[in-house]
């Protein structure tokens, strides 16, 4: 497509088109874009210098002449030309529009390949390097990926803290009400309403161990009303195990028998089991039901550790409340027969005499010893003795079932207050107890020793006094009569 420059005589104007035509092709060289035109034949009329470069070929893939078909052949077979693009420009030449998409040179190198129809059928393509315009467009994205997930985190980390802090509260509310239980009755009904409101989807039961150790005692739910009385200890695999058990239907798990025991309406989707730990040894059983549908069942993680957790303070509360119970009862008990002791007895006088006084009404008292107890020592000795003080406690826990309290003052004498009882009322307990005890048979070694008797005297407030040590006077000083009158009666 050269042109040939004219000479002109000195002075004479060159023709601006003529100097336009001669300045083409040296322009087309000097641009940064390779450029290729098509005739409407689809044969190459003109390429620039430029464009062995940007598209890093040799003299051979491309001259004026060459068809298009050819030079796109050429294109697929290096790589750099996808199948598709091939496809999608010829279908745009074919419709006469225009077209661009970019290749992948074997460098590494993206070359953008642009083509516009030219009046009379044929197209000017130009071919513009835009590496570094697609990697910075990558590293864009991958910027702003980066961001994003980043971002996600920060809110995942955030969401996280903000639910730790809250279970954090919760436990700390449950915690500080637990531990302000006086008695395991009360702190079961802590657990009843706070569990229905950490865990507001689920429904539980909490089952402690009975005296015996083969069985559980239902001692609180909520959210249900599947309490068992009692289930047995090989029920549960989490106390079969030794530690907390989770159920989940999707799993290979094993559904335990206390569970499997109730008709709950529903299939039970997913429910933990929590053994209760006090000072090493498993005194019950937390169990958690979660009833919800498989597409909900992504909470199970979350609710199932908090359960754990509620489960670890619930089972430290009742560790608490058993040592603090062991420790007053001992303070209280008398450790040979395990009936009260004198300072719990004369508490016991002090509020009952205060309550009698608000009421207007009166109240027994009982104090009797064993007969003859220092001559019963001394001929089978005191191991033998012990054995009839604990006979005679086991004696009575026989006989007062009706409210009566009970204790061991010291040595061989007792004491029995006879709540909203009148001092004829309290003869009748005295003598029945004098009855009771006389019809002992006291087991030791290899025989029975010999018969054990009492005596006993009898007061009564408001006539025998307004204070606990009067009131013992005045009692004792009955016994002493009924000892003087020849033991073995009620006075």
């Amino acid at each position: 497509m050269g042109s040939q420059i004219r000479k002109t005589p000195v002075g004479t104007a060159v023709e601006p088109a003529a100097e336009a035509s001669a300045l083409g092709p040296e322009i087309m060289n000097m641009m940064e874009q390779g450029i290729l035109v098509w005739s409407a034949d689809a044969i190459c009329e003109f390429h620039n210098s430029r464009l062995f470069r940007v598209l890093e070929l040799g003299a051979r893939d491309i001259c004026v002449g060459m068809p298009r078909e050819q030079f796109r052949k050429r294109a697929i077979a290096r790589g750099e030309m996808a199948l598709e693009n091939a496809e999608y420009s010829a279908a745009q030449i074919a419709a006469g529009l225009p077209y661009a998409f970019d290749r992948h040179l074997p460098s590494g190198r993206v070359v953008l390949t642009s083509g516009r129809p030219m009046r009379g059928g044929g197209y000017v393509v130009t071919f513009t390097d835009v590496t570094e315009a697609r990697r910075a467009a990558k590293d864009l994205v991958r910027a702003k990926q980066e961001a994003e997930t980043a971002e996600r985190m920060a809110r995942d980390v955030l969401s996280a803290e903000r639910a730790r802090r809250e279970e954090s509260r919760l436990l700390g509310q449950l915690d500080e009400w637990l531990q302000s239980a006086k008695s395991l009755d009360e702190l079961f009904m802590i657990v009843t309403k706070f569990m229905a409101r950490l865990l507001p989807g689920s429904k539980g039961e909490l089952y402690i161990y009975s005296n015996s150790r083969d069985a559980l005692d239902g001692l609180c739910n909520w959210n249900t009303r599947d309490l068992h009385s009692a289930i047995a200890a090989d029920s549960c695999w989490a106390l079969r195990r030794g530690r907390t058990y989770e159920y989940d239907a999707k799993e290979l798990c094993f559904m335990c028998d206390h569970v499997e025991a109730h008709s709950h309406g529903v299939p039970v989707a997913e429910y933990i089991c929590v053994p209760i730990m006090a000072h090493g040894d498993t005194v019950g059983l937390l169990h958690i039901r979660f009833e919800v549908a498989d597409e909900t069942a992504a909470h199970m993680a979350d609710a199932g550790q908090f359960a754990i957790r509620c489960g670890e303070h619930i089972s430290m509360a009742i560790a608490n409340v058993k040592l603090r119970d062991e420790l007053h009862d001992q303070s209280i008990r008398d450790p040979l027969t395990g009936m009260f002791n004198r300072r719990y007895f004369m508490e016991t006088m002090r509020r009952e005499i205060a309550a009698a006084s608000r009421r207007g009404t009166e109240f027994g008292l009982i104090s009797f010893d064993a007969d003859h107890f220092k001559t019963f020592n001394d001929n089978h000795g005191h191991d033998a003795g012990d054995a009839v003080l604990r006979a005679i406690g086991e004696r009575l826990r026989l006989i007062l079932t009706s409210g009566e309290v009970a204790c061991r003052i010291g040595g061989e004498e007792f004491a029995v207050l006879v709540p909203n009882a009148s001092i004829e009322v309290t003869r009748n307990v005295a003598e029945t107890l004098c009855l009771g005890v006389a019809d002992m048979q006291v087991r030791y070694l290899d025989g029975h020793l010999p018969r054990v008797t009492i005596s006993a005297g009898v007061a009564s407030y408001p006539q025998g006094g307004h204070q606990p040590q009067v009131l013992l006077k005045t009692a004792d000083e009955a016994l002493y009569r009924a000892k003087g009158a020849g033991r073995n009666c009620v006075r």
